[in-house]
């Protein structure tokens, strides 16, 4: 992904929106990882993981260094690498979400510490590794989803991708895997051979899910419509759905008949609005309609509602 910087001006409505979203969204990752990773110790590809394996090598040695602490000083490091090394690339917005997630931990840790939900002898919430693995994945991957979507991150991995990409000039994708599974082999160090499975899986399940969760929320449909009403289909989705529309004359394989299809792309909501429509005026059409998982250039929302 582009690490990109926050250009909405500082007191807009744009700039208050994201920066709630991306605190809400911070606010339920640190709650994945304080739940569901630091009392299990499972390490994935991710800071929160290096963080976990960081503190427990502390503490082997004596020396109390709480999660958040470490997660707060890895993200802050990679900030500062982030600066010399990728420059102006790594955005406010992923500097944002990397430095709130250790204080956001330990606002978790205040308000319900993990151990007031263990069983006696117990170091999973919910009682199983693998439960507390899918409850992570899930939780994680929608709130990055959700950063994604505007723009954002949760910060350290990120950041570190783009450096192994810039410099080792591996895709971006690939990048976050390989970090991801670096990070993954450093539990070897704190912990058995089973839980770096365990924690390697998570890993590739997150990558999944959060393909997942951004396919839907970018999903828009792509509406293909032959009628002798193409005008006024055209008017309803210009004037009243406020959508472009393409206009394309075309020719009937049976009669030879000559048409004009309208192609749109809308939102799911959108397109029940004119299949409501079409059905309500009892206008005759052919209609075919696809998902498309990703728009890119002047098709957008903003521009909608500035319409």
């Amino acid at each position: 992904m582009k690490l990109q910087d926050l250009t909405a001006p500082l007191g807009t409505w744009k700039f208050w929106k994201e920066l709630l979203i991306m605190t809400v969204g911070m606010f339920i990752a640190a709650a994945a990882v304080y739940y569901f990773l630091v009392p299990s110790k499972i390490v994935v590809g991710s800071i929160s993981g290096l963080s976990i394996v960081i503190s427990a090598l502390f503490e082997q040695a004596g020396i109390v260094i709480k999660v958040s602490t470490v997660v707060l000083i890895i993200n802050a490091i990679l900030l500062v690498l982030a600066y010399f090394l990728i420059g102006k690339e790594f955005g406010v917005k992923t500097c944002y979400t990397a430095l709130i997630l250790g204080p956001m931990m330990d606002l978790w840790e205040k308000i319900c510490p993990y151990t007031a939900l263990l069983a006696p002898g117990e170091t999973s919430v919910m009682g199983d590794l693998w439960f507390d693995l899918i409850c992570f994945v899930l939780i994680l991957s929608m709130s990055q989803a959700i950063m994604f979507r505007i723009n954002a991150s949760t910060g350290g991995l990120d950041i570190l991708a783009k450096i192994v990409n810039k410099y080792l000039h591996f895709d971006i994708g690939l990048s976050v895997t390989i970090a991801g599974v670096v990070i993954c082999c450093t539990a070897f160090f704190v912990n058995p051979f089973r839980l770096v499975i365990i924690g390697l899986i998570g890993t590739w399940i997150n990558g999944l899910i959060v393909d997942y969760f951004m396919a839907s929320l970018s999903r828009r449909k792509r509406v293909c419509i032959i009628s002798d009403n193409h005008e006024v289909i055209r008017d309803y989705i210009v004037n009243k759905i406020v959508r472009g529309c393409t206009l394309y004359e075309c020719t009937g394989g049976f009669k030879g008949d000559k048409r004009v299809e309208v192609q749109a792309l809308l939102t799911k909501d959108e397109f029940a609005d004119l299949m409501k429509f079409l059905r309500d005026n009892k206008i005759q059409a052919f209609i075919t309609a696809g998902n498309v998982s990703e728009v890119y250039g002047l098709w957008s929302d903003h521009k909608k509602h500035h319409k």
